[in-house]
């Protein structure tokens, strides 16, 4: 059995609604007052995840494997390079952000239920969501399409009734003001976008499933743009929202953003509904990750005979290996690190790895122009320089105002680096017979 389309695009979208949208206006506000220059924000964050979903659907399309980045990377450069960016997916594509929203969710839950232990409700997650992924394609497709249907239904929800019970709307423009202009290209909007950018990651996410996705050459591009696209329409609704019925200065610097917003919504009672309610939807985050992020070390396993183990697969064809590899990692993360330690340091690694890889596409083209191609980026090749544009100047604002975040990003991707030279001086060992 494949993963149909309506799976692969649950998955895009389950993976990009997390923790980022719930948290990231609060650290904006801190900086930024204008409401058209905080949507404008989401804008441009949605136009770089759209450049960056089409020219990955091309290279999806003309190089149909599981292994997102990695498979790009090692086919257009070096096996070297896509192990690093195999390596990325591992330790922070997936086992981090899955580990940051069970903890969110954790915190969420607990904040409504304070006797429940916020740690060992993300853990208990974790382990439940890696036992139903770890079965069959089956119940982890069901699992996802329902969890990530209800997430996109309670957003709606809470959207339009926060916009209709509200007691007193915020008196917000939407329009452009004077001295808008000025700050879209200030080093405040540009540290901003990193949240944003950290908000939309998992655009990418149905590459990882590409070998096992229903005509994968024909759907991919559909996938990425329908998930990708919906993601940003509901981001703008839901910020919008945020700001319509909570004072600004009630949320600056704050992270439970969901929450606040419905305290002044709904009071006390309706918060306490809330964040239950928003607790559950990151329940489907982590169930993508956790089904996603295997399959890249699935791959690695197959091509690296020093972690073969990872593609170990049980009847159904599932990974059961790499899935219970990357469920202790993200169990590590939660019972070792703090939500801030990560955050900023994993939008920067993450960046790094895309920025490579779209750049990529323009390689390929270049030394395999005969290459067949199902789909072709719209736009080339101005649609993939916006993404490289965009990215690039959000990573360089974090080396300039965040060089601590940016030097552990650098050292994640040594590491991988040195984890690829001892696979392969492990593999001129002679073996023992």
């Amino acid at each position: 059995m494949k993963f149909g389309p309506g799976t692969a695009i649950a998955v895009i979208m389950a993976n990009m609604i997390g923790t980022g949208v719930f948290t990231s206006l609060g650290y904006q506000l801190l900086d930024i007052q204008s409401p058209f220059v905080l949507l404008m924000l989401w804008v441009v964050g949605g136009i770089a995840a759209l450049c960056g979903a089409l020219s990955y659907a091309e290279l999806g399309a003309a190089l149909p494997r599981s292994g997102g980045e990695y498979n790009f990377l090692a086919r257009i450069f070096h096996p070297g390079v896509g192990f690093v960016s195999g390596w990325i997916s591992a330790t922070i594509g997936f086992a981090a952000p899955s580990a940051l929203a069970a903890i969110t969710f954790g915190s969420y839950l607990s904040s409504v239920f304070p006797g429940l232990s916020p740690t060992w409700l993300a853990c208990g997650l974790i382990v439940l969501l890696t036992t139903a992924h770890g079965s069959s394609r089956r119940s982890s497709a069901l699992v996802q399409q329902a969890f990530t249907l209800a997430k996109v239904l309670l957003i709606a929800a809470f959207c339009g009734l926060a916009a209709w019970l509200v007691p007193e709307p915020q008196d917000i423009d939407l329009w452009p003001d004077k001295g808008d202009a000025a700050q879209l290209t200030s080093g405040a909007f540009a540290v901003s976008l990193i949240y944003v950018s950290y908000a939309f990651t998992g655009w990418n996410a149905a590459t990882y499933l590409t070998g096992e996705l229903e005509r994968p050459q024909q759907t991919l591009s559909k996938v990425l743009l329908a998930g990708t696209a919906g993601v940003t329409v509901l981001y703008l609704l839901l910020n919008a929202t945020f700001l319509w019925v909570a004072p600004m200065e009630a949320m600056a610097g704050k992270l439970e953003i969901g929450y606040i917003a419905a305290q002044f919504a709904f009071g006390a009672d309706g918060a306490a509904i809330m964040g239950t309610l928003l607790a559950l939807l990151l329940i489907s985050t982590v169930s993508a990750m956790v089904m996603a992020g295997p399959r890249v070390l699935q791959v690695i396993g197959e091509d690296f005979s020093a972690f073969k183990t990872l593609a170990r697969t049980n009847k159904h064809g599932v990974p059961t290996a790499a899935i219970y590899a990357q469920s202790a990692l993200a169990l590590g993360f939660i019972l070792s690190a703090s939500f801030e330690s990560i955050l900023i340091f994993a939008g920067f690694t993450l960046g790094v790895s895309t920025l490579v890889t779209v750049a990529g596409l323009f390689v390929l083209r270049f030394r395999q122009p005969d290459l067949e191609r199902p789909y072709r980026v719209i736009g080339y090749p101005l649609t993939p320089l916006i993404f490289l544009l965009i990215t690039g100047w959000t990573l360089t604002y974090i080396i300039l105002q965040r060089p601590t975040e940016a030097f552990w990003g650098l050292c994640i991707i040594a590491a991988g680096a040195l984890f690829y030279a001892f696979s392969r001086w492990l593999s001129t060992l002679p073996r023992l017979r």
